[in-house]
This record gives structure tokens, sequence and C-alpha cells, in this order.
């Protein structure tokens, strides 16, 4: 849709950048198959692009939100959209460029561009110093160099915005190039960064906003449209103690989200503040609302106002209409089994420890409660859980102390902001990467010593176990020494792929090797959906016939898209 602009874009308000996310939302939309497929490895779990198109659909919800036309205002509400919606590495990068974006607008109505562009660098320095050990030929170095682009062009004296995000454009498209020279594993799968791709689509489509190119208005397919990340499911099940779910914003000037959570966290449960010294959003489950209005006027003035009489709802409807969200998702069969686990562990005091885990089928989500978890969050390989899912099961948790098991690399950088939104819960995040590894913390837990010991002895536990995976190949590629053709059965351990072939047995047999399983005691089998019985049968008899007193556990996993899920001890 082509819209009539001015000659030049001198200035930038909230509504223009409205516009831009818009834009930059769209173009992520079309493109996230393509920048999923530049995915490294060639497993079935390319998610780059739809972890970076849901979190940054997540930031244009928020900021869409905003009546305002402050542009520091409409910024701020995409940060804490993208904060909240953030899934995957890739995500919370992008969510920490997002909130770096808005620290560089702060009490700015409109940005001229020599503002624009600094605004662009402090994101990018915002993401850079959130993760721990920056790799360069990613994101990181795309987004650095596409700000510095803009930045050289804006103090060269251009004042449109176009211009300097088309310059740019051109340098993060120039680096993106060279990525596979940066990172060697990149060019030896023949692709450049994936999630440097989806920031360059994210800019491309700023740019086309402001050439006056807007995104056709399109129907949101059922399932597909982002539910509010604060309030997803919080409502459904609340203390006994605290019946009222109290939510709004509320709108000053030099508005301290600390503080205010500080003085709240006696007034209820579930406290979730996040925000900026202008505006603030918070939601708290407590016995008088009016109490925690009362205490919000004094710091400036109130805005979408909602309070929801958690007795009152009909709780059978309620899970019924989720029911049917989480359906679309995939998510249907955790839930069911949180939900009887919460009637379970439903009292209103808080008790020392809980646990969270991620699982990826219905058979490993059965594991984890039968040694413990409180709340399963349904995901992993293509389906990373974003933070704020993963902070609606911690706040279902009734624990002072709540430990995460991520359970896959991509999801503890998520997991890891949990503690940025929730205050009334102590956050401790276990960085497990596989299913057997969780098993293992899980063993480790002690619900008799101090938090810190647990989170020592639980990612200690996580050394003593190997772990691996047998999958297919979604693409032909080299990866070092092996030539991989789509559809080849792959073996992984430790995440590297070190066996191919196309007889699933034979692969799993590479992998145990691999992981020297026969100098060890225990081996374990979680075997997915699509495996039978009796296949899974032949694996373990040939384990036991060539080591007689090897101990093989085998489970059900149900996982999909992986045939074996192994672990040796």
């Amino acid at each position: 849709m082509k819209v009539e602009t001015d000659s030049k874009a001198v200035t930038i308000d909230g509504n223009k950048l409205k516009n831009m996310l818009s834009s930059g939302s769209g173009l992520l939309e079309q493109l996230k198959k393509e920048i999923d497929s530049l995915n490294v490895f060639p497993v079935p779990d390319g998610d780059t692009g739809t972890n970076m198109n849901l979190t940054f659909r997540a930031a244009c919800q928020s900021a869409d939100k905003v009546t305002d036309h402050s542009i520091h205002e409409v910024a701020s509400a995409a940060s804490m959209g993208s904060l909240m919606g953030a899934r995957g590495n890739s995500g919370v990068i992008l969510s920490q460029i997002m909130r770096g974006i808005a620290k560089g607008l702060e009490g700015l109505k409109e940005a001229n561009a020599l503002q624009f562009a600094h605004a662009l660098q402090t994101g990018v320095d915002t993401a850079y110093k959130a993760v721990m050990r920056p790799v360069e030929g990613t994101i990181l170095t795309v987004s650095r160099e596409t700000a510095k682009g803009a930045y050289n062009r804006a103090k060269s004296g251009e004042t449109d915005i176009l211009e300097i995000l088309k310059a740019g454009y051109k340098r993060g498209e120039a680096t993106l190039a060279r990525t596979p020279y940066m990172l060697p594993v990149l060019k030896q799968a023949g692709v450049v960064d994936a999630g440097g791709k989806g920031f360059l689509t994210i800019v491309g489509g700023w740019i086309s906003a402001l050439e006056g190119n807007l995104p056709e208005p399109k129907s949101i397919i059922p399932g597909e449209n982002l539910r509010d990340p604060v309030t997803l499911g919080i409502t459904e099940i609340g203390s006994l103690d605290y019946p009222y779910c109290t939510e709004f914003l509320v709108k000053g000037n030099a508005l301290v989200p600390e503080r205010i959570k500080h003085d709240l966290i006696a007034k209820g449960d579930c406290l979730l503040v996040v925000g900026t010294d202008e505006v603030v959003k918070i939601h708290i489950h407590t016995k008088n609302p009016g109490l925690i209005l009362d205490y919000a006027i004094n710091h400036g003035s109130l805005h979408g106002i909602q309070i929801h009489n958690m007795f009152a709802q009909n709780e059978a409807a309620a899970h019924q209409a989720k029911a049917e969200v989480l359906k679309e998702d995939g998510r249907q069969e955790a839930e069911d089994y949180n939900i009887a686990n919460s009637e379970q562990t439903g009292q209103s005091e808080l008790k020392e420890y809980g646990i969270v885990a991620v699982a990826m089928g219905k058979g490993i989500g059965e594991i984890f409660y039968s040694l413990g978890v409180e709340q399963v969050v349904f995901g992993g390989q293509t389906m990373n859980p974003s933070t704020s899912d993963l902070a609606e099961a911690v706040l279902k948790v009734n624990a002072r102390n709540v430990y995460i098991l991520p359970n896959n690399s991509n999801i503890i950088m998520a997991a890891s902001q949990v503690n940025e939104i929730i205050e009334d819960r102590q956050v401790y995040v276990i960085p497990t990467k596989s299913i057997p590894q969780a098993i293992s913390a899980l063993l480790a837990f002690n619900s008799d010593i101090l938090p810190e010991e647990n989170v020592t002895g639980m990612s200690d536990a996580l050394n003593q176990v190997v772990s691996g995976e047998v999958t297919y190949a979604v693409r032909n590629t080299q990866f070092g020494d092996l030539d991989i053709a789509e559809g080849d059965i792959l073996g992984l351990v430790n995440d590297k792929i070190t066996a191919t072939g196309k007889d699933i047995f034979e692969v799993a047999q590479k992998v145990l090797e691999t992981m020297n399983w026969r100098d060890k005691d225990i081996v374990t089998i979680f075997y997915g959906k699509d495996m039978a019985e009796e296949d899974v049968g032949l694996l373990s008899a040939w384990l036991k016939d060539n080591k007689p007193d090897i101990e093989v556990e085998v489970y059900s996993g149900k996982q999909p898209l992986y045939y074996y899920i192994l672990g040796v001890e």
C-alpha cells in the first residue's frame, strides 16, 4: 500500500515509529521461513526467523496500544513488548536492541536523524552488554555496523532519516555478506547469519515505511494472534488469599519501577512491574484493588485499569477457552498436566522451592512431574517459549525460590530474563541444554539446603551426563567431513553432528559409540512419537547383548522431530 509522504523525513514521532515497527514486522513475517532456512545445522529446529518474528510482533502489539504521539512512549512500549515476548537467543538480543533504542529516545517527543541514529547505537550497545560472550559474525555484528553506518551519515550532516537508514542498511548488508568469513561454521554450511538477516529485514521494513510503502492490513489467522504476555493465564488459577487480579498503567515523571516493586510486594502476589521512568505497567493479585490504585495515583495518572474477581470467573469456561488457543499452538498436553498439577499445589502460602521445566513431549512432561517439577512449559526445538511463557509458569508455582530448567541452549537467554519482570519469586536458571541434563539436575536437587547450594549442585550434575540425539536433515549441506543430504538420519552428541546414515538404528549405534557408552553405567533412552516399540526394543537389546551389566532405562518421551534422545552416565 503506497501512501503519500513528505519529501524528507526530518523527524519521527510516535505515530511514524508505529508505522516503521509495523512495516518491519510485516516484512519479517514474509521472510521468516527464508531466515529459518539459514540455520547452520541442517536439523529441524531452524527457528531464528520464527523467534524474531514473534518477538517483534509482540513489540508492535504493545506499541499499538499507546495513544500518546511521543516517540519515547511508543519505543518504551515496544521495548516492554519485546522483553515479554522474547523467544530464543535471537529474540532476546532483539529485545535488548529495542530496550536500548527506547533508552536512547528517552524524553523525546520526536527524534531527528542524529537522535535516531544515536538511539540505534544505544540499542546495539545494550545488546552487547546483555550477552556474556559476544560472538562476531552474528546479529550483534550486523546491527553494530548498521548503526555505525547510520550514525556516520547523520554526523556528516544528513538530516533525512530515510537516507541515514539507507546508509546503515547498505553497511549492514555488506557486513552480513562477510559473516561466513567471521564464523567458519557459517562458511562451512554455506549460509549467512540468520539473526543478522532478520535484523536487516526489520530495518528494511523501516525504510519501506518511510518511503510510504506500508504493508497491506491483513486479518490474523485464528490461533496466531499473540495473547497479552502479562495476563496470559495468570488470572485463571490465583491465590486464595488474593482474589482480585488488578492491572493498569501509570504514567508520570521520574517513576522508579524498582521502588514500586518494593512498595507493592507485600500487598499481594503474582506481582509484575515493568516499565521506564515515564510509564510503568503493574499487574498484581491482591485483596484490595483500591489500596493499590490509591498508592499508584500518587505517582502519576492511571490508564487501562482492569480488575477481575477470579473467584467469580467461570473456571471451566476459562479452561475451555484457553484450551482452544493452546490446541492451535501445540501446548495442550503440557497445559492439561499443569492444570491438574496446580490443583494439588494451589496452597496460598508460598513454600520454599519449586521447579519449572521445558519439555518437548507428553512423555517427558510426565517424567518431569514424577521427579518433582510443578509446571511444564511445552516447547523446545522449533517451539521456543517466550520470556512471558516462562514467567507465567513461574508465577503459578507457589514457592519463594523457583528453578527453571530450559533444556535447550536457545531458551537459556529467555529464561534468564524472567527475574527482570517478577518480583515476588527468586528465579534461578539452571543452564540445562538437553533432557538428560535436566534429569541429572532434578536428581541432584535437595530441598534441605540453601538455594545457592542447589544452583551449584544442580549445575555440577550437568557435567555427569553426555547427551545425544537422533533426528533427520532438512537440507543438503557439508558439515566438517560429513556430506549430508536432505532426509538423511543425523546423530548429534552434545549438540554437535557426529554421524549420518540412512537407518535410524545404525545412526543411534554410532551416536552411542561416540558417547563412549561402554565405559558408563547407565544408558537412558527417550524415544519419540514416531518410533515403534519393537524398534526401541532392538536398540535396548543391542546394548544388553554388548554389555550385560549395563543399566538401560527406556521411556516413551513422545517428542516430535527427534527419534531418540539419549543420555549416558
